[in-house]
């Protein structure tokens, strides 16, 4: 395809990039609202949901690197129609799991190809818009980026609504057929024209030390005991080999990554700003899904909807950074979104759960309209410290990042969320309200176990809002299946009332002493998620440009992007 072709076609392209990255993005933003609805069905557990949330994220992270570097070499275009049709093959084994272990095999499937996606579609961008246009197209993928938010829980919602869970994975499939499509028709291919020696040490090293990694940080999330040796170890094990694989990539003469990007005061603001950013919302994504559906009585449809404020936001700002970061400079529009981040999640520290829905609407769209601001201008300065030819690797590290810094937010903010949720409702309450149901415990415990609440008692019930919940409602069943019992109706009607009004009590009030726990959990959390968002808002004010330093600059990329 030649090179007037492309430019013709360059906002076409861009179309079908956004494509792909909906179609990736989708998959996760579909699922939070559906894990509920899945976990009941499956019969799991809160840890084995936040693993079908993980693995993803943990193959996902590992890959990122292979396969940005391996589009750079083969051909961009090639690895993106691969990583389409992987994706496409593993939503729909998803779809038709049948169990948790199951459904955890096949999103840890979709990670590879997911992970042979995205790099591509801001490599390609890289590739096909000239650095004058470039800060712009890249607005407009954040921005979509964004609607991805808000069309992904609703969407799923409705689809959870009508059909059945496995719906939010099938719809996959026909977007990833017309992507294909438009991919085939409109990309044009490209690959580093010089690529060099293949790096195998650094490949393999890359993978291993990024898994290890992302899998100590998710299993301390998950156990809340950082203290094991798959947990802290792995971690150790993970930061070691991620230090060593940057000390055989400085040293080498053909590495997989050039790791002198880093000394790019820009490209560091860039991707600590992303890093921190993300570390915040996939950590409060994951607990304001429960906090809208278990707390506030939400359908998933419903909480889809409540969340749209969010994607306004994103997609107003993103769109407009680009033109603010011009006028103002990007350390002034970063360093402002990321504190409009900060301020959001600080705000979730006063919610409770009768907090009006207009003001959680605009802790939202303040939420999102931080994410806007900080995404574009933030993502350009790591795609601008890279030459075309190397725009794989350099996407690979910038969604890398993302996707590290976002397994650390779900792991670190869910274990606070976690630990301050046991702590708050007692370890032993759940075995306590078993005990104070199933009396007389001599007659109790002779009646099958179906009719008895002891044995619902499960760790999870004094770990999570969804186990709490859980627990109360099998506690409810088994007692009305108790209450048919021949034997139960032999007892005097006034006694039978005042035992069942007693149990509801203890029910309710259960209940509702869990979901104050939850909502306590959720202050800690929120306020953890705060400080790293102001840590961002530090990182962003003090490395990126300010305006009149773009303009000095002597690069013709940077001067170009003011235009």
């Amino acid at each position: 395809m030649d090179s007037e072709t492309i430019q013709r076609r360059r906002w076409l392209i861009l179309g079908v990039m956004v494509i792909c990255l909906l179609v990736v993005i989708l998959d996760n933003t579909i699922l939070n609202v559906a894990l509920r609805t899945i976990q009941d069905d499956l019969t799991a557990s809160q840890s084995e949901m936040q693993w079908a949330v993980d693995s993803y994220a943990l193959v996902f992270a590992g890959l990122l690197i292979v396969w940005g570097v391996t589009g750079d070499r083969v051909g961009r275009k090639r690895i993106l129609l691969l990583g389409m049709v992987l994706f496409g093959v593993t939503s729909a084994l998803c779809s038709f799991a049948t169990s948790p272990t199951e459904l955890i095999v096949y999103r840890a499937l979709m990670g590879i190809g997911a992970a042979a996606v995205q790099p591509q579609t801001l490599s390609v961008i890289q590739n096909v818009f000239e650095p004058a246009e470039r800060p712009k197209a890249i607005g407009i993928w954040a921005a979509f980026s964004g609607l991805a938010i808000a069309v992904g829980p609703i969407a799923g919602g409705a689809l959870i609504k009508f059909f059945w869970w496995g719906s939010v994975f099938l719809v996959n499939v026909p977007i990833v057929i017309v992507g294909i499509a438009l991919i085939v028709v409109l990309v044009p291919e490209s690959q580093d024209p010089n690529p060099g020696k293949f790096d195998p040490l650094g490949t393999v090293l890359s993978i291993i030390a990024l898994v290890v990694l992302v899998y100590g940080i998710i299993q301390g999330g998950n156990t809340n005991d950082w203290l094991r040796w798959n947990t802290l170890g792995a971690i150790v094990v993970g930061a070691v080999l991620l230090a060593l694989f940057v000390y055989l990539e400085a040293k080498s003469s053909h590495p997989t990554i050039d790791v002198s990007l880093f000394k790019n005061r820009e490209f560091s603001a860039g991707t600590i700003s992303i890093a921190l950013v993300f570390f915040s919302l996939m950590g409060a994504t994951f607990y304001l899904a429960y906090y809208l559906q278990a707390i506030r009585g939400y359908t998933p449809l419903t909480a889809g909807v409540a969340l749209i404020a969010v994607a306004a936001g994103v997609m107003i700002m993103a769109s407009r950074a680009a033109g603010l970061a011009a006028k103002f400079g990007p350390k002034v529009v970063a360093g402002t979104g990321l504190s409009l981040f900060a301020l959001s999640m600080l705000s979730y520290a006063l919610v409770t759960a009768t907090t009006p829905q207009w003001i959680i609407e605009i802790q939202m769209f303040t939420l999102g309209s931080g994410m806007g601001l900080t995404m574009t201008p933030a993502t350009n300065a790591i795609m601008g410290a890279v030459p075309r030819e190397k725009a794989g690797a350099g996407s690979a590290v910038n969604n890398t990042v993302r996707q590290v810094a976002g397994a650390l937010g779900v792991a670190i903010l869910g274990s606070l969320l976690a630990v301050s949720f046991r702590g708050h409702l007692g370890v032993d309450t759940p075995a306590q309200l078993a005990a104070r149901l199933d009396q007389p415990a001599a007659i109790v415990s002779t009646l099958p176990e179906s009719v008895r609440v002891t044995p619902h008692v499960t760790d999870d019930a004094s770990e999570s809002i969804g186990g709490a919940l859980s627990f109360a409602g099998q506690a409810g069943a088994a007692l009305q299946q108790r209450g048919e019992l021949p034997q139960a109706r032999q007892l005097p009607p006034a006694v039978i009332a005042a035992q069942e009004k007693q149990a509801r009590s203890s029910i309710e009030a259960f209940v509702a002493q869990s979901k104050d726990a939850f909502i306590h959990g959720m202050h800690v959390s929120s306020l953890a998620a705060a400080a790293s968002a102001a840590l961002g808002a530090v990182a962003a004010f003090t490395l990126l440009p300010g305006r009149r330093r773009e303009e000095e600059s002597d690069s013709g990329e940077l001067a170009a992007e003011l235009v």
